[in-house]
């Protein structure tokens, strides 16, 4: 599990860091994200509405950015249906 974190941080950090600050992803960088580490995990992820959509729903601070708590949440989410623990 340790090695996962390391990954899930690693890959924010990367995609993050891209066009400013490595402490949070834009709308771009989180597109780029979904598109390319999570096609079969994120319904729709070729879709930029829906991408936007998902981006509006986790960012519960509505700054117009993701920091890595609002995006834990959608990874929390994804592992729990990709296992099967419910909704």
């Amino acid at each position: 599990m340790e090695a996962a974190i390391g990954v899930l941080v690693s890959q924010f950090k990367a995609y993050a860091g891209s066009d400013g600050s490595s402490d949070t992803l834009s709308r771009d960088e989180f597109h780029r994200l979904v598109t390319s580490q999570l096609p079969n995990f994120v319904k729709n992820a070729g879709d930029p509405t829906a991408i936007d959509q998902l981006m509006s729903s986790l960012d519960k601070n509505n700054d117009g950015e993701l920091n890595f708590l609002e995006f834990w949440h959608l990874i929390g989410h994804l592992a729990s249906k990709h296992g099967g623990f419910g909704q």
